[in-house]
């Protein structure tokens, strides 16, 4: 298979294999098999062909490579109504009619020269998926499925530059991809501005662009910093959802940034440490909040978001060679919560509330000199109870109460790399 033909593959799997990612608000925990496998970290420590995910300057450092790979994701999610006026709908609802995704990953990077290496990174950046089979009474009363379907990714070519043995810049230009679906949620046409382009409208698509920029430096031969920073991506809009995101259908991708350092306490035993900021809070249909905006009109310049904050993660993982042909990583990882109590209600359809991760990983170099990756991530059980969070009252109101969210998670990925 051709290069060219392997990257089209790959990136086509990658927008259609149902992305589900709810870590760190709705972005993936870490890029690439082996990142994750150390609680995400990546901003000063690259290890394979995804490195232009966490930093594009990582891609000056790890030679010419390949890497493919494949995550296993199951989330499980639901929520609870209770307090309410209305018989029938307080409840506990399950979101996990579809449970199992399959995320893939790729990356080809090549050396021009002792200072200018090009590449690719390829990956799903993050999504959000609910399924209520048996629907959600407040958002609808005929028992339709309830849910939502979001899925972003990301084709980062990069250029990257060594400016001496000890430091590397670089830049990729993030395509980004997304697709979209609501199902389920009609009772709320009489708050949107275009209800017809409110709900069960089918996968929309929408692309956009944006910049990630990137800074290694060895400054000592055991200490390795990074820092990055990736634009907002600015993306075309939902058109069949202008009656649901702010600003008629538009969602754009937050910006992010973050500083990494990668400790190599031996030559066999690596301590790194990122910590990230993401701004989810800049994007209308995401940070603005939720029910104080629901009567300005959902899909309106001053419409509905939900309600998300911006949120710091905390990245720490670790490597251990055990030789040189089997390596053993771990890793924790900590994200803020994005999720407001008093904004429950719209996220009952968008649960990310997940905070603590753990992660385990391994790499074996097989006799061809190929290197076969695994990773392994459990994210505990996080609620979030809802605080004031139904609006009370008959219709325009929704009869009062509390929603609560709750959602855990474990993957598993695996990867396959080689040198040329």
């Amino acid at each position: 298979m051709t290069f060219r033909r392997l990257v089209l593959t790959t990136a086509l799997s990658a927008a259609f294999a149902g992305n589900a990612y709810a870590t760190n608000g709705y972005f993936t925990h870490g890029y690439g098999v082996k990142s994750q496998g150390m609680g995400g970290v990546g901003v000063a420590l690259p290890q394979d062909a995804l490195a232009a995910a966490s930093n594009p300057a990582g891609m000056a450092l790890i030679g010419d490579r390949v890497d493919v790979g494949i995550t296993w994701f199951r989330p499980q999610r639901g929520s609870e109504i209770s307090g309410n006026i209305f018989p029938g709908v307080d409840g506990n609802y399950e979101a996990n009619d579809s449970e199992n995704f399959f995320i893939p990953e790729f990356g080809y990077n090549r050396r021009i020269d002792d200072q200018l290496t090009l590449g690719v990174s390829v990956y799903g950046n993050g999504g959000m998926n609910t399924d209520y089979k048996n629907g959600v009474p407040l958002f609808n009363g005929t028992g339709a499925r309830t849910g939502v379907d979001m899925a972003q990714l990301f084709i980062a070519p990069t250029a990257s530059w060594k400016i001496n043995e000890n430091h590397a810049v670089g830049v990729a230009v993030n395509l980004a991809y997304q697709r979209f679906e609501m199902q389920g949620i009609d009772n709320f046409r009489l708050a949107s501005t275009a209800p017809d382009r409110l709900t069960n409208n089918g996968h929309d698509s929408s692309y956009g662009a944006g910049l990630h920029l990137g800074w290694i430096g060895k400054v000592s031969d055991s200490v390795t910093l990074g820092a990055h920073y990736q634009t907002r991506t600015w993306m075309s809009k939902f058109d069949d959802y202008k009656g649901l995101f702010a600003e008629q259908g538009d969602f754009d991708v937050p910006s992010r940034y973050g500083v990494g350092i990668a400790f190599n306490a031996t030559p066999e035993f690596t301590i790194a440490f990122d910590v990230e900021r993401i701004n989810y809070s800049d994007i209308d249909s995401v940070g603005r909040r939720s029910l104080p905006n629901l009567a300005n009109g959902l899909g309106s310049d001053n419409g509905a978001g939900f309600g998300w904050q911006d949120i710091t993660v905390y990245k720490l993982g670790a490597s251990y060679a055990v030789n040189d042909k089997f390596t053993l990583r771990a890793g924790y990882n900590h994200g803020d919560q994005p999720i407001r109590s008093g904004d429950t209600l719209f996220n009952v359809l968008a649960p990310g509330v997940i905070e603590d991760h753990i992660t385990l990983g391994a790499t074996w170099v097989l006799p061809n000199g190929g290197e076969l990756s695994f990773a392994y991530m459990h994210a505990f059980e996080e609620d979030v109870k809802g605080s004031n969070s139904i609006p009370p009252g008959l219709p325009p109101g929704f009869g009062g109460g509390e929603a609560d969210l709750k959602m855990r998670q474990d993957s598993l990925g695996i990867a396959y790399g080689w040198k040329f």
